[in-house]
């Protein structure tokens, strides 16, 4: 309410009384014209403070009740939609306890060989959220891949086999099963209408032994491009304390929603307070399609491994004198059937330059299946334009 206080000024000057030409008692004379003058001063500092005090608690009450611009302005920026708006933020308190008994403790076993061709089993933890009350859960890729079993600990201390369900390597997202019911799902969010500066409460496995533990912090960043294992994501980041277990566990907001799925943190002596997680919007879409589908389905590549080769020395390493995006493989059809070929520089994607290989991915993962994009790449000091037919990436990966 930038102008609730600029009310216009009273621009009558008092004025002196009029001088009554005939002579009264000269006693009476002096305290009517004295109590007259002061008198009227005052009544008119008092009606003008009073008239801006009237007027500013109008212009504050009709804000609210009207919704003025300028409280328009500051409702917008909170990027909610009307639900969140409109409903009630939660305590520290509260959000675990509504989430408590979503979250999930996992640990794993692997069986390996070493040199002697001798087996021993290899113990991993990691955490996970509850997805549907006949138990299915989801957690990351990393936490499960290679498992040769999977545990599940509820937070009342009840363990469960399960099942792996189906894993999505590149999203880093897994979907794995227990045989149990009325279990308590996890209530989803909205991560696209998350704000910088959101609360946000981390409930995960750390360490591995101790399930159920709670930090919190903020949201930190929004769609932060990271490389993740040679995989290009696009994460929240967080403050809240992330160790490792934490990995699959939930990030849940100031209404006690999940908003992303804990996925990993900078480690180091001078890092502190950088987790990250995997947008809630995108943890459903790929959750549903595993489930469904048992992949997901529907996502379109170019068919090709690309790798960025930012510094001289990697330039120098694959044999190429420029730095750049570079084809590493052609593994896709559509892609060899186009005249793609490994060594292949990536200087254009559909008339835009290509800045780095996430921004490749993220542009070709705009389009869909089947549609056709142009690939403008450098061979042999020649600049050549190739065009591609998109294809699914379960075609590929067959």
């Amino acid at each position: 309410m930038d102008d609730w206080n600029k009310f216009p000024g009273n621009d009558i000057e008092p004025s002196e009384t009029p001088i009554n030409f005939t002579i009264p008692e000269k006693k009476k004379k002096t305290k009517e014209k004295f109590v007259t003058k002061k008198f009227f001063i005052f009544t008119l500092i008092f009606a003008m403070v009073f008239s801006a005090a009237i007027g500013a608690g109008a212009y504050a009450i009709s804000s609210a009740l009207f919704d003025n611009t300028s409280n328009s302005k500051a409702l917008k920026t909170t990027n909610y939609n009307l639900t969140k708006a409109t409903g009630s933020e939660l305590s520290i308190q509260e959000i675990i306890a509504k989430n408590e008994n979503s979250v999930v403790a996992i640990t794993t076993g692997s069986v390996s060989t070493d040199s002697w061709a001798r087996q021993y089993v290899t113990n991993g933890a990691g955490s996970g959220v509850i997805y549907s009350k006949d138990g299915y859960i989801l957690t990351n890729n990393h936490v499960i891949n290679g498992a040769s079993t999977i545990k599940v600990t509820l937070h009342d201390g009840t363990s469960y086999d399960a099942t792996l369900v189906a894993t999505d390597e590149q999203s880093d997202v897994a979907v794995i099963k227990i045989d149990a019911k009325d279990l308590i799902p996890v209530s989803l969010g909205d991560s696209s209408s998350v704000s910088v500066g959101d609360l946000a409460v981390a409930i995960g496995n750390p360490l591995g032994t101790l399930a159920g533990t709670a930090t919190d912090g903020i949201v930190s960043g929004l769609e932060r491009e990271i490389t993740l294992e040679g995989k290009n994501m696009t994460l929240l980041q967080t403050s809240a304390s992330i160790n490792p277990g934490n990995s699959g566990g939930g990030v849940f907001d100031q209404y006690g929603n999940l908003i992303g799925l804990v996925v990993a943190k900078s480690a180091g002596s001078d890092v502190e307070g950088l987790g990250f997680a995997i947008p809630v919007n995108t943890v459903k879409e790929v959750a549903d399609s595993l489930i469904k589908n048992g992949y997901v389905a529907g996502r379109p590549v170019a068919g090709i491994s690309i790798v960025d080769l930012t510094s001289a020395s990697e330039a120098m390493k694959y044999g190429v004198s420029v730095t750049g995006v570079y084809i590493q493989e052609v593994n896709g059809k559509n892609a060899k059937d186009a005249g793609l070929k490994a060594g292949d520089l990536i200087y254009m994607l559909d008339g835009e330059k290509v800045t780095g290989s996430s921004m490749f991915v993220k542009q070709i993962q705009k389009h869909k299946v089947g549609d056709k994009v142009k690939i403008t790449v450098v061979r042999n000091d020649q600049m050549q334009d190739i065009e591609v037919v998109l294809q699914d990436s379960n075609e590929i990966n067959k």
